[in-house]
This record gives structure tokens, C-alpha cells and sequence, in this order.
């Protein structure tokens, strides 16, 4: 048997990562069809015409197909893949730049600029999963745009689409683990409470063995972002994007004084990209592809679908519906959280013990990203403002409206016309 994958949004950068995942896995998954598609068709060709030059530099021979058409994308596919990035990076710099005018912190997908990331994907997302749910309702579809985790609870509330919302992240915990103990990363696991980019692993495992005290407190000293002295009182391994609640006014001025928003560079690298990527000699990966970032990606997504396809049972951190995982969060909201993966679908583990340190953050944000996904999905103005301000980063309801005015505005052409409509509608009443 052969597998027919897509790739929505293959114009991206992290395409060919997924390319190199197949040589990888070749003798698991055993491609015969690759479908990439994309709005842009500029990066698409570009994507095409390097993809086939990559395919023969690990000498793979599947066929590849480009379309624009999101229907003709999902038809026959065993499996569709996304990575879609609505709006582009302009407009992730307009997330990242008009918070700070409001001494908010604006990041790619915390806080008021991850809202509004959501606010524009969640429609996009919602019309592929109900293109698979129409016109192909066996594929499975595998998403790891951002949100991840708020996507996820509007794929799963609103469709019946066979889903799987993943983020490297939540695997992270387990490198570093291997980096400060010296352990193989395959041999760590361990409970994990929280949400995508907002979450805590705890009670961890080395080939069933809790690790002690000293070790632990030896992987709290390597964590990259968060104060080792807070990890080791909660006694729980916080997620690298904990450090924008954690931290919040050293991140803040950071992101102010900084010269340049990270979306600001990464829109400049990827001219840069593309320009190699269109040079018909270019047959390997280029060098400058690594100063991109946000890897990883690819792997774990392959790895779910290897454990689907040959029916392998996977420990994996994914997000789903919470249903009884986590006792302090509503049963049909997202979560991510440890799951067992196989050809029968993703089966949340119940999670006890959970870090005292943790309920109140943790509910704080999936209060705000479930009255994101209502308004996204409802075009609903008065649960867009109660979500920028019940967003623990915010709080304030004198910044909360106008900056949620003005982002909305930077916004209309990707997000509900109504949210607009209304807004036209309160200023032309207050004025």
C-alpha cells in the first residue's frame, strides 16, 4: 500500500524539512504521492520546482503535484498536513508592534498578538477541516500552524474532522532531559498540564523511573527561558513561552527596545530563502535555511502519521479535547496533554497530581482562548473584548478596547466581517 499526503501552505520555508522527514522514514511511510498547495503561486512554483531537485538528492521517486485548489488538494489524500500562516509575516508584525504602543507584550502567538493570529487562521483552518469533512472524511488532518491549541478546540467544536493538533514544544521537555542528565530523549516521559505554549511537565520519567529531586533541579538550571529558582518551587518544567507571563515586564522592555520584531527579520530572511531555493543548481537544503528557526516540527508530525499508518501505539504530547485530562478545565475545551496515538484515533491520559502552582495561569489563558474561538467563529464583538481582556497579559479594560480596536482594523481583510461591521457601527454611534 502507497500514501497520498497533502501539504496546505507548502509555500512555506519549513516545506522541505517535511521532504527530508520522508527520506527519513522512507521504509514507514511509503509515498507515491505528494500535493502541495498554496495561495501564493509565486512560492508555490518555487516550492515545486526545488521540491522535485530535493526528492532526487535523497533519491526519492514519488510523483508531486501543485494546485491551488483547496478542494482538488484534499481529494484522495490519506493524509492532509497544515501550515498555513494567514496574513503572512506583515501581518505578524503588526502583531508585534501595535501591543507595545499599549505596554502589552506583542509576540507571534502569546497575548494580543496570538490572539489575533487566531482571530485570522481559525476561519482558514475551519475551511479546510470542512473541505476534508466533505470531500474526503477518512484522511486525517494533521495541523501545526499556530495557535495550535486554540485552532484545535475550533476544529473539534465546530468540525467532525479526523484531527490532530501538534507543536513541538510539548516534546521539548524530553531534550532537555537527555541534555542535562545524559539519558536517551526516547526514554523520557512524564505527566504534562496546560495548554499549547502555556503548559508544565511534571512527575518525570526515565524508563519508568521518576527522576530525583537533584536531577530534576539539574534540568530546571538548563531551561533556556524561565528562572531556574521558580521551576524547581513549582517543581514542574514550564513551557519556553512562560517566560512572556514569568517575566513579563523584563520581556516587555526587551521587545520594546529591540531594533527589529523577530517577524521583521524573519520577512527579511525569507527573501533571502526563496532566492536560494530559486536557484535551479540548488539541489540540497541551503545553509540559511537554519537561521529560520522553529524546526522540529516536521518530525513529530511524521512520527503521528507513522503511528496511524502502521497502527504503532505512540506516547505523544498533542492537543485535544480535554474530555477528563485535566479536571480544572471544561470537558469540550483544548488542552495539551499526553496521548496515546494509533490507527484508531488520539486518546487523552488523565493527569492527577497536577502542580499547585499552575491552575490559576493556565485557566486564565484557556478562559481567553475559548472566547477567541466563539468570536472567530461568531464574528461576536463583545466576546472579542471580553477575551483581549480576560487575557491574563492584558487585564485592563482601558487598554484591552482600544487596542483590540485597532488591531481588529489592522486585520479586516482575514477575519469575521462582522467583528468589523460592529466596530464601524459603535464608532459611528459614539461619534
Amino acid at each position: 500500500m502507497s500514501l497520498n499526503i497533502a501539504i496546505i501552505g507548502a509555500g512555506s520555508v519549513y516545506t522541505p524539512e517535511i521532504i527530508e522527514g520522508f527520506a527519513n522514514s522512507r521504509e514507514k511511510l511509503p509515498v507515491s504521492k505528494l500535493t502541495i498547495m498554496d495561495i501564493n503561486p509565486k512560492r508555490l512554483d518555487i516550492m515545486f520546482d526545488f521540491l522535485n531537485r530535493y526528492k532526487k538528492f535523497h533519491g526519492l521517486e514519488f510523483e508531486i503535484v501543485k494546485t491551488t485548489d483547496l478542494v482538488e488538494a484534499v481529494k484522495g489524500q490519506d493524509f492532509v498536513l497544515t501550515q498555513i500562516r494567514v496574513g503572512g509575516n506583515q501581518a505578524r508584525i503588526n502583531d508585534e508592534k501595535i501591543p507595545l504602543k499599549y505596554g502589552v507584550i506583542g509576540q507571534e502567538t502569546t497575548g494580543p498578538g496570538g490572539y489575533m493570529k487566531a482571530l485570522r487562521t481559525i476561519p482558514a483552518i475551519l475551511e479546510i477541516a470542512k473541505a476534508v469533512e466533505k470531500y474526503n472524511p477518512e484522511a486525517w488532518l494533521i495541523n501545526y500552524a499556530n495557535p495550535t491549541g486554540i485552532l484545535a478546540e475550533a476544529v473539534r467544536n465546530y468540525t467532525n474532522t479526523k484531527f490532530i493538533a501538534l507543536c513541538a514544544g510539548g516534546m521539548r521537555p524530553r531534550t532537555w532531559v537527555d541534555w542535562a542528565l545524559g539519558v536517551d530523549y526516547k526514554d523520557v516521559k512524564y505527566d504534562f498540564v496546560g495548554l499549547n505554549h502555556m503548559n508544565f511537565a511534571y512527575n518525570i520519567r526515565v524508563n519508568g523511573r521518576k527522576i530525583t529531586k537533584e536531577e530534576f533541579d539539574k534540568v530546571a538550571d538548563i531551561h533556556e527561558t524561565v528562572e531556574p529558582t521558580l521551576i524547581k518551587e513549582l517543581n514542574a518544567l514550564p513551557s519556553l513561552y512562560c517566560q512572556y507571563y514569568f517575566h513579563r515586564n523584563k520581556k516587555f522592555n526587551e521587545l520594546n527596545e529591540a531594533q527589529n520584531t523577530r517577524g521583521e527579520i524573519v520577512l527579511n530572511l525569507e527573501k533571502e530563502i526563496y532566492e536560494a531555493l530559486s536557484d535551479p543548481n540548488q539541489h540540497d537544503k541551503p545553509e540559511i535555511l537554519k537561521n529560520r528557526g522553529g524546526g522540529g516540527y516536521s518530525e513529530l508530525a511524521l512520527d503521528a502519521l507513522s503511528a496511524i499508518y502502521n497502527d504503532e501505539d505512540m506516547w505523544i504530547v498533542a492537543n485535544v479535547k480535554n474530555e477528563r485530562a485535566i479536571e480544572f478545565l471544561p470537558y469540550d475545551a483544548s488542552v495539551e496533554t499526553p496521548c496515546v496515538l494509533n490507527q484508531n484515533g488520539i486518546t487523552p491520559l488523565v493527569q492527577n497530581n497536577i502542580p499547585e502552582g499552575v491552575y490559576g495561569l493556565v485557566s486564565g489563558v484557556k478562559n481567553y482562548e475559548s472566547l477567541v474561538v466563539k468570536a472567530a467563529v461568531e464574528g461576536d464583538y463583545g466576546k472579542a473584548l471580553l477575551a483581549m481582556v480576560a487575557h491574563p497579559l492584558v487585564g485592563d479594560y482601558d487598554i484591552a478596547k482600544p487596542m483590540l480596536d485597532e488591531m481588529l482594523l489592522a486585520n479586516k481583510e482575514y477575519i469575521h466581517p462582522k467583528l468589523i461591521e460592529t466596530l464601524e457601527q459603535k464608532e459611528l454611534v459614539h461619534k
